[in-house]
């Protein structure tokens, strides 16, 4: 499988890896825990050896059950590359963002707890948190950098105005946001990140199921599913972009692949895509066709050809907000 250097760090990844989201299932209906273990180890069976996770992810189950899965498998931990996060506080009605540097330290103990290691190859603040100074957090995070509890710094969802300023305390290996080929209102940040040597990963890579056109028109979600809040579902855009879905299931099939490697693929072939592609899953058969987007490249004909298909039915591929996703500061909550 093929793998890339994160940033100027040591840390080697595969260019695919096992997002976790769901495994937690918090906005996802629920989780079974075995199945989900079981997925994990499925994914580092199949070669990705890079798992994302955190502990917003299910207040703490989505790391848990990756450890428990690692800890079950014959592998040794030098060979994977875990990646979770932190910056995110809980209390009865919730999370909230919350980077001062005394959470951090608690969150890290508990992450590397929960993991079953002693060390973290990416450790991602989850949220830009501006109740506290990025200085004060990006020295924090330098501060377990060079202590060897974290291999590599990384973000999620900050903007290149915020990376610039943290850069200024400590560096940036990695950089976490969210992209697909129907949501690219955030590619300008990934143009930030290639022109400054940080590496990139994107979430959402299959915009929440849409992308793996097992979905249709009628489709609903319960009230405990995030998408039964997000624009991307709702609305006279999604059964146009249903549309979209099924004739690039034709484009995709007259290339013996299926619509989720021409997804995954679609983000690692653009000029500015991601570097490393997270391939959600919560069931080992959700992780068949790895292997195959791992087999070809996209032409720069074959993405003209993608955009001409999807404008066929939407006018806009810049939709999207992060205001959709991320948690209140603790400040809105007083």
């Amino acid at each position: 499988m093929e793998k890339i250097k994160l940033g100027n760090s040591d840390v080697e990844a595969t260019r695919i890896a096992l997002g976790t989201w769901a495994i937690g299932g918090s906005g996802w209906g629920g989780t079974d825990e075995q199945q989900s273990i079981e997925t994990v180890q499925e994914a580092i069976r199949k070669g990705i050896t890079t798992i994302d996770t955190a502990p917003a992810y299910g207040q703490g189950l989505s790391e848990k059950l990756v450890g428990q899965a690692i800890a079950d498998m014959d592998v040794k931990r030098e060979d994977l590359v875990l990646a979770t996060k932190a910056g995110i506080g809980w209390d009865d009605n919730g999370g909230y963002r919350d980077s001062r540097p005394e959470h951090l330290e608690k969150e890290l103990q508990a992450s590397l707890e929960r993991l079953q290691t002693d060390y973290i190859d990416v450790y991602q603040i989850h949220w830009p948190d501006t109740d506290v100074s990025i200085e004060e957090t990006a020295k924090k995070m330098k501060e377990f950098y060079d202590e060897g509890k974290i291999r590599a710094i990384g973000v999620s969802n900050f903007s290149p105005d915020q990376m610039h300023e943290w850069q200024q305390h400590a560096p940036i290996h990695t950089s976490q946001m969210h992209l697909n080929m129907l949501q690219r209102y955030l590619l300008s940040w990934f143009e930030y990140c290639q022109t400054h040597n940080i590496s990139t990963l994107s979430w959402g890579s299959l915009a929440h199921g849409m992308l793996t056109g097992k979905y249709d028109k009628d489709a609903t979600f319960p009230d405990d599913d995030l998408r039964s809040n997000i624009e991307l579902f709702q609305g006279d855009k999604y059964p146009n972009l249903i549309d979209a879905v099924e004739e690039l299931k034709e484009f995709a099939d007259k290339r013996d692949r299926n619509i989720i490697q021409l997804a995954v693929r679609w983000i690692m072939d653009h000029p500015v895509g991601a570097d490393v592609v997270l391939w959600g899953a919560r069931k080992p058969s959700q992780l068949e066709g790895v292997h195959g987007a791992d087999e070809f490249l996209l032409t720069t004909d074959e993405r003209q050809r993608i955009d001409k298909i999807l404008f066929k039915y939407v006018d806009d591929l810049e939709n999207g907000t992060l205001e959709e996703y991320g948690p209140p500061m603790r400040s809105d909550l007083k």
